[in-house]
């Protein structure tokens, strides 16, 4: 039996990520009991989602990254993904080689992972050329998301934004209206659907009933993440029930 040390930078207001990633890893753990998870977790101050607080956010990168060298992680995740998009096309490389930058800097050998960068790895995964994109975030911002993915290679044929401005009324946000959210969206050259992109906004429960329901890949920004973790530690990127790019083969 191991025990693979994940290591997670977050923004102070995000509730979801360290519910839905350890939610899915116990998954997994009850089928693959030999792999066990342990989460340790990094805080950056952010309360509303806007140009300015996520600038001021991502200013504090470096010194959560430091926080969690001292941990010894097996990988590293950080997430906010709009805080990424919003700095421009590609910038995830920047801010993920700049984490290990820091990592290295203390002796911290850990590969890093973030929700940006995972989710464009997820889209390609399950071959994905077009997609459809749920945000919760106001308009603007999802222009720059869509940018962003449209930017790496891959068309958003449609996007929904929920408009929910303070983090913590994203975190609150019940996912099983996205069973609904998702028909407001046309999917007629969608390739898959983007649940949720963002991994404060919970999704997770939907994420399979809606895959059975639209009839075509369902992934979030949670899920991705998952997958990249999965893969950077060597193991099968496979969970139970959230959908299929979590599914194996």
């Amino acid at each position: 039996m191991t025990d693979h040390h994940i290591g997670m930078i977050v923004p102070s207001s995000n509730l979801t990520m360290e519910t839905e990633l350890p939610r899915m890893l116990r998954a997994r753990e009850q089928e693959r009991p030999e792999d066990r998870f342990v989460f340790h977790s990094s805080r950056m101050r952010m309360r509303h989602v806007t140009p300015e607080e996520l600038r001021g956010m991502n200013a504090q990168t470096e010194r959560a990254a430091l926080e969690l060298a001292d941990a010894r992680p097996d990988v590293v995740a950080t997430a906010c993904l709009v805080a990424i998009m919003a700095q421009g096309p590609g910038h995830h490389c920047t801010a993920e080689a700049e984490i290990t930058e820091a990592l290295r800097g203390e002796g911290a050998q850990a590969p890093v992972v973030s929700s940006a960068g995972a989710l464009l790895d997820g889209i390609a995964a399950l071959g994905a050329r077009r997609v459809a994109v749920l945000t919760p975030y106001m308009k603007d911002l999802t222009r720059l998301v869509v940018e962003y993915i449209e930017d790496a290679g891959v068309e958003v044929v449609d996007a929904l934004s929920l408009e929910v401005p303070d983090n913590l009324a994203v975190a609150r946000l019940d996912p099983e209206d996205l069973r609904e959210h998702w028909r407001k969206l046309d999917l007629g050259r969608a390739d898959a659907l983007v649940l949720s992109a963002c991994v404060q906004m919970p999704s997770l429960a939907a994420i399979q009933p809606v895959e059975d329901a639209a009839g075509l890949p369902v992934l979030s920004a949670a899920t991705a993440t998952t997958y990249r973790i999965l893969t950077e530690l060597g193991l099968d990127p496979v969970v139970p029930g959230a959908g299929r790019l979590l599914a194996g083969g």
